[in-house]
């Protein structure tokens, strides 16, 4: 499993860390009962604190993605491809709801918010 972390991104560590799990459970890279890398060996892997790997890991664990399992690790939990959509629909929806706000804050208009989403878009 490769994950890599911006230092450049606004996003912190563990928000990222999940967010690239996240992506490969939806990808099927990740499936159902595959075992995540340890939280030190993750942690020494990507030079950063255990701790960050660790609140990644139980906030996966607490949104329902995986499952900890005692002396064994963490594990990929087998969930419903509705629920999986309607959880990432809710967080997609709250990412979307910031940006607005950010756009309105600069005085985009409802027009030009519009372009540059059909620009990204196409990219």
């Amino acid at each position: 499993m490769i994950i890599k972390l911006d230092e450049k991104s606004n996003l912190a560590n563990y928000l990222q860390l999940m967010n690239q799990i996240k992506e490969k459970i939806f990808t099927g890279e990740l499936n159902v009962n595959d075992q995540l890398p340890s939280i030190r060996v993750l942690a020494k892997d990507l030079n950063i604190a255990i701790i960050t790997v660790k609140r990644a890991y139980d906030e996966l664990e607490r949104e329902g993605y995986i499952e900890s399992r005692q002396g064994k690790g963490n594990f990929v939990k087998k969930l419903q491809l509705e629920k999986l959509k309607e959880m990432k629909l809710k967080e997609t929806k709250f990412e979307l709801k910031s940006i607005i706000d950010n756009a309105i804050q600069i005085g985009l208009t409802n027009q030009e918010l519009l372009e540059l989403i059909h620009e990204l878009l196409e990219d």
